[in-house]
């Protein structure tokens, strides 16, 4: 148990967080999207497309060049487990307000996956 003395320079030294975190404007976006390309729930997420083996599109209600993209290897549901595998995303070349997606087995070749995608504006 610390004493009255390291308990006092602890608090002392505590900060908040108050002045950082994301503006009142910001706004999380994200899909859910299963191994054929279907969009399945998401919020902001308009529509999404697989493109061939492992790659898929993900197109939102709003421009996302300057968001960061977060991905992973997830099931749609909410029961079982995940198929083992890896997750890059990206901004779409030339589509401001859609996401590329690419996603690869355990081995690291590309293989349909589904996946989970937030993107924090």
């Amino acid at each position: 148990m610390p004493g009255d003395e390291a308990t006092a320079r602890a608090e002392a030294e505590h900060t908040t967080c108050a002045g950082a975190g994301m503006p009142l404007t910001a706004r999380v976006l994200f899909a859910v999207v299963d191994a054929d390309g279907l969009l399945v729930r998401g919020l902001g997420a308009a529509a999404a497309n697989r493109l061939q083996t492992g790659m898929y599109q993900v197109v939102f209600d709003q421009d996302v060049t300057g968001a960061s993209l977060v991905g992973t290897v997830g099931l749609v549901g909410s029961s079982g487990l995940a198929p083992a595998g890896q997750i890059a995303v990206a901004g779409r070349t030339g589509i401001p307000n859609a996401v590329f997606v690419t996603t690869f087995d355990g081995a690291g070749s590309a293989a349909d996956r589904p996946f989970h995608l937030a993107v924090l504006c």
